[in-house]
């Protein structure tokens, strides 16, 4: 597989878009990007407007320059709203230094590649991020024109498609993360803080040092800041360097102003401050419209970002994005998930020594929660070592609950080929479905009894994960009156009568297909 990744390679010319600004007008250029002039209200129009839009993966990105209260004669920090920039597959190949109509398998490798690749971000003294700076009793972040996305979420919520940064206080690493959070007061963000996250174990460790978390979000950079933000990069690699290398260029950071946090010095806003452990200080926050199509984490306290700076660009732009996947009914998250999660699933797998894996694939419309996997099949229990080895990583927090498995033959981009596999070659009594109970996984997961996730009783959610193992059993004997081979044979057109075929073709009256 590595000459696979070589190749791919040379088949990526990175882009630095230098910022949001920049990708906008990129999209602008390649005809990816539909402007809005005329007034949306920020309550539920606009959202509604994604939804329509986004369907099923083939919209525009959307700019609305007009919303509902943030006009020009308003005191804000910001009047227009982007979102949709990687809701289809086109934009994140262009993200990729891909051309725009790359296979999904390729961008799967090209994530795979950068993956495994590092720039080192820069650290520099200026940015546009500090054109303009708001602090203490001037703090009003309701002057952002944050949507409310769903008529039943809980609030406006801004924390939907930003980079949240936190920092180890151990080492000093930094971690990038999406995490939820909503318009509390003038100056407070309830957020959704689990302690299996990253960031929940940033925030237990500065809870044991009796301290408050320094977070900083930020909105609207280069597409890789989501990107990356919303991937699940091992612990220790630093999302920036990874953001580096997709642009093929250092990462400009620069330091926040009341913490040590760096964020990139273009970015369009960010908001900074603290996360307190004491639970007298948290707010009511809930429900979302979530990544499972439904409304999850109900209305309950939860911990709060205490706002103390919030640093901007002139004529800012505020980055956010519609939650929530249903069939037929995609998003960004669902579409960048579905190449992240297969790319971070395949280097999981080759660094467990799974040999044979020659493609892996998450279907769009459950963000990863199904992984499909195609191997060449050498060893009986080849599959379920696949399987062992994707649960056992981090990267299943919230992800990977079913897995399929198939052999090469099979096309896992083709729902049909893997549910004709499931229907020929899977019997529940020869060990083909294997449940793994008790496992961790996603809080937000209606099918897990509500007891069951209480983040702060039990930190994560509980699955019952299922592999299906839709391989030929290499358990069956080699039978003689199949050829020597332990399924009869299939039913495919002998090559010499297809190659006869072929070459009548246009004689039958049919058109070329070549």
């Amino acid at each position: 597989m590595s000459n696979e990744l070589g190749a791919m390679h040379n088949k990526i010319v990175p882009r630095a878009f230098e910022d949001l600004r920049g990708w906008i007008e990129a999209l602008r250029a390649e005809g990816e990007l539909q402007e809005i002039d005329v007034e949306v209200d920020w309550d539920c129009e606009l959202g509604t407007v994604a939804r329509k839009t986004f369907g099923t993966g083939e919209g525009p990105a959307l700019l609305f320059n007009n919303i509902t209260g943030y006009g020009p004669g308003d005191d804000v920090y910001s009047r227009k709203v982007f979102t949709g920039g990687l809701s289809n597959y086109t934009r994140v190949a262009m993200m990729l230094g891909l051309p725009k109509d790359a296979p999904v398998r390729d961008l799967v490798l090209a994530t795979r590649h950068f993956l495994q690749q590092r720039v080192k971000p820069e650290e520099v003294k200026e940015g546009a991020v500090k054109e303009n700076i708001v602090m203490g009793d001037d703090i009003d972040i309701y002057k952002i024109p944050v949507p409310r996305w769903h008529r039943e979420d809980g609030g406006r919520y801004i924390n939907t498609y930003q980079a949240t940064i936190t920092m180890d206080p151990d080492t000093g690493q930094h971690n990038l993360g999406i995490y939820r959070g909503m318009l509390g007061s003038k100056d407070t963000l309830p957020v959704l803080l689990w302690r299996a996250q990253n960031w929940g174990v940033h925030f237990q460790k500065w809870a044991d040092r009796g301290m408050k978390m320094p977070v900083a979000h930020v909105y609207g950079w280069e597409p890789s800041l989501p990107y990356c933000a919303s991937a699940p990069i091992p612990t220790g690699v630093s999302e920036y360097e990874v953001m580096g290398a997709i642009r093929g260029k250092p990462v400009e950071l620069i330091k926040c102003e009341t913490s040590d946090l760096m964020v990139p010095a273009n970015a369009e806003m960010v908001i900074e401050g603290f996360i307190d452990p004491d639970p007298e200080t948290f707010e009511m926050e809930g429900p979302f419209g979530e990544y499972t199509g439904y409304f999850g984490g109900d209305q309950g306290p939860k911990h709060v970002t205490k706002v103390t700076a919030v640093t901007y660009r002139n004529d800012s732009i505020h980055r956010g994005t519609l939650e929530g996947t249903l069939p037929k009914m995609l998003n960004e998250n669902s579409i960048t998930s579905s190449v992240q999660r297969a790319g971070v699933a395949w280097n999981v797998l080759e660094r467990a020594g799974v040999p044979g894996v020659t493609d892996v694939h998450c279907p769009a419309a459950n963000n990863g929660t199904t992984l499909m996997i195609q191997l060449h099949q050498t060893y009986r229990g080849q599959a379920k070592q696949a399987a062992a080895a994707i649960w056992g990583s981090n990267s299943a927090h919230l992800r990977y609950k079913n897995i399929w498995v198939v052999d090469e033959d099979i096309d896992i981009h083709d729902y049909g080929a893997v549910d004709w596999a499931f229907a020929y070659r899977v019997n529940a009594a020869e060990d083909d479905i294997v449940f793994f109970p008790g496992s961790f996984g996603s809080l937000l997961d209606p099918s897990t009894r509500l007891r069951d996730r209480d983040p702060m009783k039990f930190g994560t959610g509980k699955w019952c994960r299922v592999l299906i193992d839709a391989t030929v059993n290499l358990d069956f004997d080699l039978e003689d009156q199949y050829g020597g081979e332990r399924y009869p044979p299939m039913v495919y057109p002998h090559k010499e009568d297809m190659d006869k075929v072929n070459a009548r073709w246009e004689e039958y009256g049919f058109k070329s297909d070549k």
